[in-house]
């Protein structure tokens, strides 16, 4: 495999030193940043057994990594999704409120909730019909919306998406060619595959940090050795396999333990991958994520609503103490019950009773507030309005409130709006290079029109375009904007 990659990379200007650096760099550190990056969004729960302590749920989330072990009764270790090492603190009550898996979801759905609508930008008319009927076809039958909010989720927790635009070249193209109107057919060759960043392994030029010389993907996959019906279902025989995946502008390998299983041509001349930055950050290959800045917030949260949890477990029921009475055991305090006693001594004490710290309040709503600041996801936006934020029937006051997350939505939209016409162009290539379906290079251009956000009168967007109809804007523009 070392000499066969080596002149693979040779014809990229790629050494096979700094490809083994890639993946060592991937499976040390970037892997197990990936894994607290989607651990903090997810928040999977492990069913485990109770060491002992205040507190006997049978489970762990992934949140309690970042919580002190004097609350989880864990010293944490370097992968959240793992039960860390016994610490001598029993464990209390842990509270994990996931505050960032709601703002992620609610970025999601304002970004590619409602898909935009793609259209050709192609100078004839029946060509933009069916170039627009066949790009609808091909991403509807990759996965259409939930393809897109795919791609904006792992987008928005890694930082980054790459996605794979291949064609599949296993079948007979005879019944689905048709080069003259699209034939629909013609979209189920072309796969779109968004890439797990865990195996991503992508080879950048030394000038040029945004251009992709080279890709390379890596993961693990079971191998059975025994055969027969019950062999996988029972886990007999079955090993870890390494492969490794490899895309340069002139075809493809697959190495499977060392060994190259498969290999294939790539008639475009480039490598077919869509690189999509969540946010623009210049002079790096991945953007900025939306979790990671989050996780310090989040982690203080959760320890403060665990140390409120302790506290009002300690302190919210009441505790009597009685002294010099005679069968105060046997007779508890209850509604009702009275004791009588000739000891002049004798006396009830009253312990415990939730009192309300102030500080401790005004400090998880800091915590709130500043969550909300760098995430530019407000509570309003997920529907949950605790006091008057004025009159929201009104769009402006709509716009006012969300302001934060509809300008960081429109930045997105101008990201991955790039990244899903450069999608389409390398479609159109593919299908071109295979003499399936011909397309002239300026006919390959796409244009979006996103929908708003907001919730819309649809009765003031209709008088809104009849009188831009009356000022002279025409038809098709007018119609596009109304979402036809």
């Amino acid at each position: 495999m070392e000499r066969e990659l080596a002149n693979v990379l040779q014809t990229t200007g790629v050494s096979s030193a700094r490809f083994e650096q890639g993946l060592e760099q991937l499976q040390t550190a970037g892997r197990g940043r990936f894994r607290r990056l989607w651990g903090y969004y997810a928040n999977p729960m492990r069913v485990t057994q109770d060491q002992g302590g205040a507190s006997d749920r049978p489970y762990r989330q992934a949140q309690e990594w970042g919580v002190p072990s004097r609350i989880t009764g864990y010293r944490a270790g370097l992968d959240p999704l793992c039960d860390g090492t016994l610490s001598t603190s029993a464990r209390k009550e842990v509270v994990i409120e996931n505050d960032i898996a709601w703002r992620i979801d609610t970025q999601v759905d304002y970004l590619f909730g409602n898909p935009p609508m793609i259209h050709s930008l192609a100078p004839d008319p029946a060509r933009r019909l069916a170039i627009e009927t066949l790009l609808a076809a091909i991403l509807d039958r990759n996965g259409g919306a939930q393809l897109l909010q795919q791609i904006a989720l792992i987008g928005a927790v890694y930082g980054f998406a790459d996605v794979a635009v291949t064609l599949d070249t296993s079948g007979d193209f005879g019944s689905a060619a048709d080069s003259d109107t699209g034939n629909v057919d013609t979209a189920r060759l072309v796969q779109i595959q968004v890439v797990e960043p865990a195996r991503a392994v992508p080879l950048l030029d030394e000038q040029d940090v945004t251009r992709i010389v080279a890709y390379a993907q890596t993961y693990d996959v079971a191998a059975d050795k025994v055969t027969g019906l019950f062999a996988g279902l029972l886990g007999i025989g079955r090993q870890t396999s390494r492969v490794v995946e490899l895309w340069t502008p002139h075809g493809w390998w697959r190495w499977k333990d060392q060994e190259l299983v498969a290999t294939g041509g790539n008639t475009l001349g480039r490598v077919p991958v869509v690189h999509i930055q969540n946010t623009a950050m210049p002079f790096a290959y991945g953007g900025n994520s939306d979790v990671e800045p989050l996780i310090p917030l989040q982690d203080e949260l959760n320890t403060r609503l665990s140390d409120r949890a302790h506290r009002i477990a300690m302190q919210s029921f009441r505790m009597y103490l009685g002294k010099n009475l005679e069968g105060f055991k046997a007779n508890p305090p209850a509604p009702g019950r009275i004791w009588e006693t000739t000891n002049p001594n004798a006396q009830i004490i009253e312990l415990g009773g939730e009192a309300s710290s102030a500080s401790e309040q005004a400090h998880i709503a800091d915590v709130r507030e500043a969550i909300d600041k760098i995430s530019g996801v407000p509570p309003v936006a997920a529907g949950a309005i605790r006091n008057r934020v004025g009159n929201l029937t009104s769009a402006a006051a709509l716009r006012i409130t969300l302001m934060s997350l509809l300008a960081r939505t429109e930045r997105k939209r101008a990201l991955y709006g790039e990244g899903l016409c450069h999608i389409c162009e390398l479609a159109l290539a593919w299908l071109d290079h295979a003499g399936l379906f011909i397309t002239l290079p300026e006919e390959r251009g796409v244009e979006l029109h996103w929908h708003s956000p907001l919730p819309e009168n649809d009765a003031e967007k209709l008088a809104e375009a009849k009188q831009k109809l009356d000022l002279g804007v025409g038809k098709e523009v007018v119609l596009k904007e109304l979402g036809y």
